[in-house]
């Protein structure tokens, strides 16, 4: 009797442990994997591909629009966009590496749309995009999973937290142009070392996983200084020069500033740089429909990675964020050993 009874509680703890256990050990990938967007199909969903763009895989299959999707830093999870929820407002979502398991991240649905997340270093937190039009509400908040409220940070846009945890990078805009900014996680005190004169616009900061430099979108073309009369020349030059947004690499103290994609083409948007820093993907359209590229930083070769046929608008890809288990960190990052240690190795 007792040896039945021992073996039902050994059964019992097994099944509990499963249960509990099951969402920790989601299967990360065991090679390079790129997750984007695409609406090849109709509405917007989230794809995985090879670097190569090869086995290219839709992962969630749903009727909503899924998007902006990013990887865990130990990529055994991916957080993404989606409208899901029935009213069309944007949230954020989890789900595991094969799209199972999907789950939302806040329980409380949100007024206006969270958009454009990114991981902290340990998996813990996240910061993410907030926008409202009807309420004219818009900035950063940062997150905790398994919390429902958020800290609210400065005013920006497009996120991206260094792998050492420190810093996270975004852009804040002013009119006619943005800055890229860096904010440090535990003062809250802001940098911005990039002036104006080098770009007019600094856009979509995406570091490399050893934190030296990060590529950006950006234009050089710099407009005016405005006052009323001059008002409508500067937003007509605004107009004509929104198709020269190209992708710049830059390192993290603002030196070094250097464009990989030239201008003769149509604007060049949603940069992420490979975790080595070898290379860089990017969105431009071509015979009429968005496609994503990536460019070698050192080199110039660029291939395109998706190809979606004929001229239709509404079919397009967009986006994308690597992951590749070299460089993915198997315990919560400690940022004296990540500036040393881990990022000095992942340089040789």
């Amino acid at each position: 009797m007792k040896t039945i009874q021992s073996l039902v509680l050994v059964l019992l703890i097994l099944s509990v442990l499963n249960v509990c256990a099951f969402p920790l050990f989601a299967k990360a990938p065991i090679t390079p994997k790129i997750l984007f967007s695409s609406s090849r199909d109709g509405n917007w969903e989230v794809y995985m591909m090879n670097p190569d763009g090869s086995e290219q895989v839709n992962l969630t299959q749903h009727r909503a629009d899924d998007m902006s999707a990013v990887w865990s830093p130990r990529g055994d999870k991916i957080l993404f966009v989606s409208n899901r929820q029935g009213t069309g407002v944007r949230d954020l979502y989890l789900m595991d590496p094969d799209g199972s398991n999907v789950r939302r991240v806040f329980k409380r649905r949100a007024r206006g749309q969270r958009t454009n997340p990114t991981w902290s270093p340990d998996g813990k937190q996240f910061t993410y995009s907030y926008v409202d039009w009807d309420r004219w509400e818009f900035g950063l908040y940062l997150g905790t999973f398994g919390e429902e409220d958020a800290e609210e940070l400065p005013d920006g846009n497009s996120p991206d937290w260094s792998p050492d945890g420190t810093e996270i990078a975004f852009s804040i805009s002013h009119q006619f142009g943005s800055r890229l900014t860096f904010m440090d996680v535990r003062t809250r005190k802001l940098e911005q070392p990039l002036p104006d004169k080098a770009l007019q616009w600094q856009r979509n900061p995406s570091w490399s996983a050893v934190g030296d430099r990060l590529a950006i979108t950006g234009n050089r073309h710099l407009l005016p200084v405005i006052d009323g009369k001059e008002l409508d020349e500067a937003r007509a030059l605004h107009e004509a020069w929104s198709d020269k947004h190209t992708v710049f690499i830059v390192n993290r103290d603002g030196t070094g500033l250097r464009q990989l994609i030239e201008e003769d083409g149509s604007r060049a948007s949603a940069c992420a740089l490979s975790p080595d820093g070898s290379e860089v993907l990017y969105t431009q359209e071509i015979n009429g429909q968005r496609q994503i590229f990536k460019i070698d930083v050192n080199s110039g070769v660029r291939i395109q990675l998706t190809h979606i046929p004929g001229p239709f608008p509404q079919k397009t890809s967009a986006g994308g964020d690597w992951f590749d288990p070299a460089y993915a960190l198997s315990v919560s990052p400690q940022p004296h050993l990540l500036t040393t240690t881990w990022g000095e190795l992942k340089k040789e």
